[in-house]
């Protein structure tokens, strides 16, 4: 029950006569066709760009090529495995896109962002080629890291470093 007041509610002269247990809405439907209501912009930085920075955004896309270079070493060397250092490389790439992407938030400039991920996941693959090496010069290897990266997995290098790159540069657009 409702508690009863001094007066009674107002009601719209114009307003059609209610039927007992008729529910009606607030507002007309058609209002939500009208213009749009103006979006105050926000005082503050949204949670997700908080603490977005360029520095921030170079350091995750960095971490991630390190430890890509280390999944290079890992499989390439202990695993002996060749080919799958393909998809490796596009792992890389992805994460590294996606890491600077998220350190940086737009503190990066649109045009920027894309090259700065590619650079860093082609060094990634390229210090995990280097990680090769030295692992197979710790199993006894003699070779010059160009002689030894030709003859072990010769045309798969060029193609890590063009895969990282590119996979790290789609992604960070």
């Amino acid at each position: 029950m409702r508690p009863v007041t001094g007066t009674p509610p107002t009601r719209d002269p114009d307003a059609a006569p209610r039927v007992a247990g008729e529910q009606r809405l607030a507002r007309p439907p058609s209002e939500r066709y009208g213009a749009p209501p103006v979006a105050q912009p926000p005082t503050s930085p949204s949670p997700a760009t908080a603490g977005a920075s360029a520095v921030r955004g170079i350091a995750f896309g960095a971490t991630a090529a390190i430890l890509g270079a280390a999944i290079i070493v890992l499989l390439g060397g202990a695993m002996a495995v060749s080919a799958g250092l393909l998809v490796a490389a596009a792992a890389i790439g992805y994460a590294v896109g996606v890491a600077t992407v998220v350190g940086a938030g737009d503190t990066l400039s649109r045009p920027a962002r894309p090259w700065i991920a590619a650079a860093l996941a082609g060094l990634g693959a390229l210090l995990g080629q280097v990680g090769l090496w030295l692992f197979a010069r710790t199993e006894g290897g003699v070779l010059p890291l160009i002689d030894y990266l030709g003859q072990t997995f010769g045309l798969l290098v060029p193609l890590e470093l063009l895969l990282a790159a590119g996979i790290a540069w789609w992604r960070a657009r």
